[in-house]
């Protein structure tokens, strides 16, 4: 008698053929690798059951390293070479980077303009400290699947993460061994983990405050469809900036100078020490020893709140503006959903209940949520779960365009865009016989180049001489799944091509990724002003040009005070275009050149005929 193979719902029917696929939560204060097991995302646990694993690597003599808990318990003793934190060093420059001073580590530079972390071990990237905390998380997955191969993994990323940033975790995670199936926003892997996709529809908002980064995200949910109609956020705000708000309330409150590193570093694991017992209690003890001098005081919850509120209130900033994009007020919200062990903090659960008027979704431990999402994600896109059952609309974070003449920005991919993407527009060549094109792909919100983020740049060549304006180029921005960006260019009537994936060295900065949105609202009418005098300047250029080349060619047409009149029109227009700063008096005398080239060029038209006529009967026409 054979025997029927059955099995249990959204289970491979082959146990044999199940693929083994992971979740991870690339914290900046902790980490997480997260499976799905007999149908149940769970958090997978090291050897003595703990399932965070603190996000530090030290780095020892002889090529040796400590990661996690055992790097956390040595940073007071050893910061130069604890390196913590490093989520919010992740496609960055070195100019990017602020509170330099209050590192307990030491960063530079290398060659490429990438930030490097000077350690006992050389100069280490921080792709490369990131690849040490994924490649822990990979032998744990490992460990708990008795070294079945892992197929591959789905790992986290703050939705306010750019192009720079998105590319470096994908390049640590490679360097970790891992399969990369896909990047998924933070908020996007906690609703999934809530279950939102099965019960629930309507609007949801995700406030995600983690160790260095916080996010929010506005979510519709319709049967299964995820899609993210707003984001925003700080990629520089998290748990890490009020370990630092309370370390300096004290230093203020004591008179303390933390001069050395391993006063810098002691003092701010005393403030995390405090910032998480005041989640339980209303008073602590704050205990430290600083420059010699041991240090105790109590300190109050409202101090604490004091010192940080600030902080808070850039969050509920960030809230509002993400609400005002997706055009919802607090009221059309069906939920709040808290992500990020920060969000455990009293005063953060009570600014957000205060904002939206009813109390958040906390029924999920936040720092594992992520995780969860993401084990759900993973094990669905390796072919575990069948295919359809979810689907995933997330959005970029800042628009993508190109630059064009005069320094403006053409948006081609708008913020706030639906992915995966792939949008077009047609261009065209701006003197005669040009024969290449130079694209330059910038990020931001702003009309000029000088005031947005530079990610690539590529030329397109062998485009055939003609004249100006004939060419059309399409160039087609195409934006993958995890967010990653790849521009080509293609001349329509030859098919010469070229293309360009983004890969940026660095991302954008600490201060410009939160204010960029802020600064196109608040700089628009400057913006139009500066946009319609460049626009002026460049029709002022191509009309002297064309008429210039029509004087050459058919000149002879003129006569001597006709030519004179153009002339001085041309004259006009050059020192109006050099000189004045109104858009206005530019296109007048644009506008009076045309008028006076008017008769000129229908005089062009008649002879141009008349050569094309000559010799030729009306009989053969």
């Amino acid at each position: 008698m054979a025997l029927l193979q059955i099995s249990e719902p959204g289970q491979a029917p082959d146990p044999h053929q199940r693929r083994i696929a992971v979740g991870i939560d690339l914290g900046t204060t902790h980490s997480l690798v997260a499976s799905v097991r007999n149908g149940v995302a769970e958090c997978l646990p090291d050897d003595q059951g703990r399932v965070l694993l603190p996000s530090a690597v030290r780095y020892l003599a002889g090529d040796r390293r400590q990661i996690g808990f055992d790097a956390v318990a040595a940073r007071a003793q050893d910061p130069a070479n604890t390196i913590t934190s490093v989520k919010r060093l992740m496609g960055r420059g070195l100019a990017d980077i602020a509170n330099r001073d209050a590192m307990s580590y030491r960063i530079g530079s290398s060659d490429g303009g990438m930030v490097m972390v000077q350690t006992l071990a050389g100069e280490k990237s921080p792709v490369e400290i990131s690849a040490e905390i994924l490649a822990t998380l990979r032998y744990r997955a490992q460990d708990t699947f008795d070294d079945d191969e892992l197929y591959g993994a789905v790992i986290t990323v703050p939705a306010y993460f750019d192009e720079g940033q998105r590319q470096a975790t994908k390049d640590a995670a490679q360097l970790a061994g891992l399969n990369v199936l896909r990047l998924i926003s933070e908020p996007t892997a906690a609703a999934i983990a809530y279950g939102l996709d099965n019960a629930s529809e309507g609007v949801y908002a995700v406030y995600d405050l983690g160790g260095g980064t916080f996010d929010i995200s506005i979510l519709r949910l319709t049967q299964g469809v995820f899609e993210v109609i707003a984001t925003g956020g700080d990629s520089a705000l998290g748990g890490d900036d009020y370990d630092h708000a309370l370390a300096d309330f004290v230093r203020a409150q004591t008179g303390l100078q933390a001069g050395s590193d391993a006063d810098k570093a002691a003092l701010l694991v005393a403030a995390r020490a405090a910032k998480e017992a005041l989640t339980e209690s209303a008073s602590t003890a704050f205990g430290a020893s600083v420059a010699g001098e041991a240090i105790s005081f109590e300190l109050t919850r409202e101090q604490f709140y004091t010192a940080t509120q600030a902080l808070t209130d850039r969050t509920i900033a960030a809230v509002r503006k993400a609400l005002r994009d997706a055009k919802l007020k607090p009221d059309d919200l069906q939920g709040i959903v808290l992500v990020g062990g920060s969000t455990r903090m009293p005063q953060v659960r009570r600014a957000v209940a205060d904002f939206f008027g009813r109390e958040p979704l906390v029924n999920l431990n936040p720092d594992e949520v992520v995780a969860l999402g993401a084990a759900i994600q993973a094990n669905q896109l390796a072919g575990n779960n069948g295919a359809g059952e979810l689907l995933l609309l997330d959005v970029i974070p800042l628009s993508l365009g190109i630059e064009t003449m005069g320094g403006l920005v053409e948006r081609i991919v708008p913020r706030n865009q639906t992915i995966p993407t792939a949008m077009a527009q047609d261009f065209t060549t701006y003197k005669d016989g040009q024969t290449a094109l130079a694209l330059h792909v910038v990020q931001g919100e702003r009309d000029l180049v000088s005031d947005c983020r530079s990610l690539a740049r590529f030329t397109l060549r062998g485009i055939p001489p003609m004249a100006a304006g004939a060419a059309r180029i399409r160039v087609t921005f195409t934006v993958d799944a995890d967010g990653l960006l790849s521009v080509s260019a293609k001349e329509q009537g030859s098919g010469v091509e070229a293309s360009v994936a983004v890969k940026p060295s660095y991302g954008l900065s600490d201060d410009q990724i939160a204010t960029m949105l802020q600064e196109s609202f608040s700089t628009a009418q400057q913006d139009m002003k500066a946009r319609a005098l460049v626009e002026a300047r460049v029709d002022a250029d191509r009309m002297l040009l064309a008429t210039q080349s029509a004087l050459d060619a058919d000149g002879d047409l003129l006569s001597d005070e006709e030519r004179a009149v153009i002339g001085a029109s041309m004259a006009q227009l050059r020192e109006a275009a050099k000189g004045s700063d109104e858009a206005a008096a530019i296109e007048a005398a644009t506008k009076q050149l045309a008028d006076d080239t008017e008769a000129f060029a229908a005089q062009r038209m008649n002879a141009g005929i008349a050569r094309a006529l000559a010799g030729r009967k009306v009989e053969s026409l």
